[in-house]
């Protein structure tokens, strides 16, 4: 009896913790088209067991207080039917999914940067953002998704208008029952004011790590420790699950210096900076008890088109890194 006890305080505490399988998880970028089980197939080679799926709503620009979103103008992928229909592909392969829906700025601007002018423009974009919001959390629980992500880089939003939030995860919970999360920002992501409402803290971990041209796996590693400090501290007082809800560095000369950056650059391929950084990120955290996992950015459904050994971005496909997170998901499960 008494061992059975300890067993069984064993299996709690490793609960508690945030102990079990980790989330080796990919961003599945949405397609133009619709897609087939074929396209899945090169998710379930990379060993990965979860797949972040990502419909859109667009902004015309920061201060617009309108979402669009799930119109027929949009890729496949990012309405309503694509991502169900995707979720059901990867549910196939016994894959788990995140849905994780998102604002798009026109041209790129960033959506942590998005602020209204008035009272009535918050009003109307709160009202905007909750529609948008809770179409997905319905097709979430329809699709018994295991995690909702209620948000992606919005802080100036989440900070100036807390209360509406507050609102708005009483409203999802009232339709979706699996795990929710935020993706807030490296540089933010200690500033959100409702982490206790949610199941994980979700940290898009694009955090400036080394300004080497190409650094060493012990450089990445020695350039993670005050950022690692500073999630650990948050973990701590929070009492949470710490989910890197998008993580990744490009193929590039100078990968860690800032790793946000997806602006547009000719050549400068670095190939062994991407598979040093990543190395780096998987010693640093996996092992980690508190730590869920995370998802890599980004995997493109047309595997055997994208990526190369001559292309500078952030995906791994076709490249050394995929051989590479290949044998690590497979052996950090």
């Amino acid at each position: 009896m008494k061992n059975i006890f300890l067993l069984l305080l064993a299996f709690i505490f490793c609960t508690c913790s945030g102990q079990g399988p980790k989330i080796n998880g990919v961003s599945f970028v949405g397609s133009p088209e619709e897609i087939t089980a074929a396209e899945i197939d090169p998710v379930v080679e990379v060993n990965a067991n979860w797949a972040a799926v990502m419909p859109f709503g667009f902004i015309k620009n920061l201060e617009t207080p309108t979402v669009v979103f799930n119109i027929e103008r949009q890729w496949w992928g990012e309405r309503r039917d694509g991502a169900k229909k995707t979720i059901e592909l990867l549910h196939d392969r016994e894959i788990k999914v995140m849905l994780k829906p998102q604002i798009w700025v026109w041209r790129g601007e960033f959506t942590g940067n998005i602020s209204m002018k008035s009272e009535e423009d918050w009003k109307t974009l709160e009202k905007s953002y909750e529609d948008f919001i809770l179409l997905y959390a319905v097709l979430a629980e329809e699709m018994q998704v295991p995690i909702l992500c209620i948000g992606t880089e919005l802080h100036t939003f989440v900070q100036k208008r807390s209360e509406f939030w507050n609102h708005l995860i009483t409203k999802i919970r009232s339709v979706y029952k699996g795990k929710l999360t935020y993706a807030e920002n490296w540089d933010q992501f200690d500033k959100a004011p409702f982490w206790d409402q949610l199941d994980y803290i979700g940290v898009d971990a694009y955090f400036p790590i080394s300004h080497s041209k190409t650094p060493t796996v012990e450089e990445f590693k020695e350039g993670w420790q005050k950022h690692k400090s500073n999630i650990i501290t948050l973990q701590t007082k929070m009492k949470k699950p710490v989910l890197f809800t998008e993580y990744g560095y490009r193929s590039l000369h100078f990968t860690g210096k800032e790793p946000w950056d997806s602006s547009r650059i000719d050549g400068k391929v670095d190939l062994e900076g991407q598979n040093n950084a990543l190395t780096a990120l998987y010693q640093e955290f996996w092992n980690e008890p508190w730590f869920a996992g995370g998802f890599l950015w980004k995997w493109y459904h047309n595997h055997n088109k994208v990526g190369g050994e001559r292309n500078n971005r952030f995906t791994i496909q076709n490249k050394p890194s995929e051989q590479l997170i290949k044998e690590f998901y497979s052996t950090n499960k």
